[in-house]
This record gives C-alpha cells, structure tokens and sequence, in this order.
C-alpha cells in the first residue's frame, strides 16, 4: 500500500509516470525503508495508466462489496421486552465501561497523537 501511496503523491506532484527513485524519495523521506522487488511490481503494474481511471474501477469495486450488517432482531411480546430491556442495559453499561478505557488509552503510551 506504501508504494501505491508514493506512487500516487508523484502523480500528483506532477509526474506523469513516476520512477523508482521517484518513489525511493517519497518513502525515504519518511523513515520507511523500500523493498525494490514490491516497488517495482507496483511500478510495472501502474506504468502508462490513467490513475483517474484507476480509481475509478477501483471505486465500483468497492461499490459492489457488502460493508454492513444485518439489522437487529424486533424484541418480542411482553415477557420478552422485560428481559430485553435488562439485556440493553448491560450492554449500555458496558459500552460505557470501554469507551472510559479507550479515552485514557492514549496517556498509557506516553505519547499523544499531535505532539
């Protein structure tokens, strides 16, 4: 995916097919060491192709993938709305639990996001 990205960022800079060493520079400015046989393939695959048509085959792709779920189940009559509703209630408490253990995960790894 890296070099996709690198690819795409030269492609928007300006060049028309980007090289190896276009995509080399991209990626070393970052830290992130390249693999020459993936940064080629990527290349070879790319090479003399319009991205705009790229990602637009790219989008109806995803288009035809399921991304949800199926809905949840209606509670039934009386009786089963009681034990619905204790079952709601537990998973609100615990909803609630996770998302005060996700708000401090963060100050555990002694770093913030925008520091």
């Amino acid at each position: 995916m890296r070099y996709v990205a690198a690819y795409l960022l030269a492609a928007l800079g300006g060049k028309r097919d980007p090289s190896a060493s276009d995509i080399k520079q991209i990626l070393s400015s970052v830290g992130i060491e390249v693999e020459d046989e993936r940064m080629n393939k990527v290349i070879s695959e790319l090479k003399g192709k319009k991205l705009a048509d790229l990602i637009a085959e790219g989008n109806s792709k995803l288009a035809s993938m399921p991304s949800g779920g199926a809905a949840p189940a209606a509670s039934g009559g009386g009786g089963g709305a009681a034990a619905g509703g204790a079952a709601e209630e537990k998973k609100e408490e615990e909803t609630k639990k996770k998302e005060e253990s996700d708000s401090g995960s963060d100050d555990d790894m002694g770093f913030g996001l925008f520091d």
